[in-house]
């Protein structure tokens, strides 16, 4: 997969609230092959506006993509993904599709 996204000259970036050590248990556990952002003041998740109330106040991430164009462009929002299901999607909309 990451040879479609760098084909396409795209960096493919995780953000989330947890720490540094839950991402690497994270990337380990899945496999990864992307740098993952610890956001743990929930700043970048604010800004995106994806630090949302899930009930029972409890707060958390609601799972979404953005894609940034080359000029620095929100060109495409994606939310509520289920990661293993939008690849696709998002692959396409950089091919044009």
């Amino acid at each position: 997969m990451k040879r479609e996204f760098k084909e396409l000259n795209t960096v493919v970036l995780g953000v989330s609230p947890d720490d540094v050590d839950s991402h690497q248990d994270f990337v380990s556990k899945f496999n990864l092959n992307m740098p993952l952002l610890a956001d743990t003041d929930q700043k970048v998740c604010k800004a995106y506006g994806v630090w949302k109330d899930r009930g029972n106040g409890r707060m958390g991430v609601e799972r979404s993509t953005f894609v940034i164009d080359t000029e620095g462009n929100l060109s495409q929002i994606l939310r509520q993904v289920e990661p293993e299901r939008h690849i696709d999607q998002v692959l396409a909309f950089l091919r044009g599709g």
